[in-house]
């Protein structure tokens, strides 16, 4: 049987279109063994881009400042067509973070806590009892991220790797986001549950029409997921090894 990709119904978000993220002649020190560099990148609503190239303190890194968790010590980061050095102060900056969907092992999952109540803390709470109108919200994003039936009333303690990878995929698609960052997603996953993952992933982008940046060391995955995988170069900042026209013919 064919499994329902279509997203649940939030009614709170309109439509992004053109350029949603810009870096330009990004430089960030974190005390590793060089700068991050990003000499030029840009992502427009609706495309999917695969990164590699970056460890995962980088790709922290890298997440902080597409967030605006963090401003490069030189260049500009845009969202949505606004530097990210303009944001005013912390109701402002949650206003721009909330269009993101972040997709990491160090988002903490409550493993005493259901899935289905993991699924609901996006949108309340107030998870013991759930409202039957949260708990239905929270069942469908769990159907859209492939858990089964069965795994939805059980603890998240008892799930494998690629169930709470799946958790954490869906409260990162809970607020309807514009753009979805999967932060080095096959760390955790066994080399069985990978490819199965990254055809969701790629699935449920497609069918919400969301942007993606995956950042991996995988290329497999990374051509699963993105149009377009990109290789940094860490020394220049630039990227090489585009795969955009072939993975274009087979999408």
């Amino acid at each position: 049987m064919t499994a329902d990709l279509r997203p649940p119904t939030t009614g709170h978000r309109s439509p992004i279109t053109g350029q949603i993220l810009e870096l330009t002649d990004v430089s960030k020190d974190y005390r590793g063994l060089r700068p991050l560099r990003i000499a030029g990148l840009k992502v427009a609503a609706g495309e999917r881009v695969a990164i590699l190239g970056l460890d995962q303190t980088t790709a922290e890194v890298f997440v902080n400042l597409v967030t605006g968790a963090s401003l490069p010590d030189r260049g500009d980061v845009r969202l949505f067509g606004r530097s990210t050095s303009a944001i005013a102060d912390s109701a402002d900056w949650l206003a721009v973070v909330d269009r993101f969907g972040i997709v990491s092992s160090r988002a903490v999952l409550l493993d005493t806590l259901t899935v289905v109540q993991n699924l609901a803390m996006p949108f309340t709470l107030d998870v013991d009892p759930l409202s039957a109108d949260v708990r239905e919200r929270a069942v469908a994003l769990a159907a859209e991220v492939g858990l089964s039936d069965a795994t939805r009333d059980r603890p998240v303690r008892e799930l494998d790797a690629g169930g709470r990878f799946r958790v954490r995929f869906g409260r990162a698609l809970a607020l309807d986001p514009a753009i979805l960052v999967f932060e080095h997603p096959t760390a955790e996953l066994s080399v069985l549950e990978v490819a199965d993952v990254a055809a969701r992933c790629r699935d449920v982008a497609v069918a919400r029409k969301t942007a993606t940046i995956t950042l991996t060391a995988d290329r497999d995955f990374g051509e699963t997921v993105a149009s377009r995988v990109l290789a940094l170069q860490p020394a220049t900042g630039r990227f090489s090894g585009d795969g955009w026209f072939s993975r274009l013919r087979r999408d």
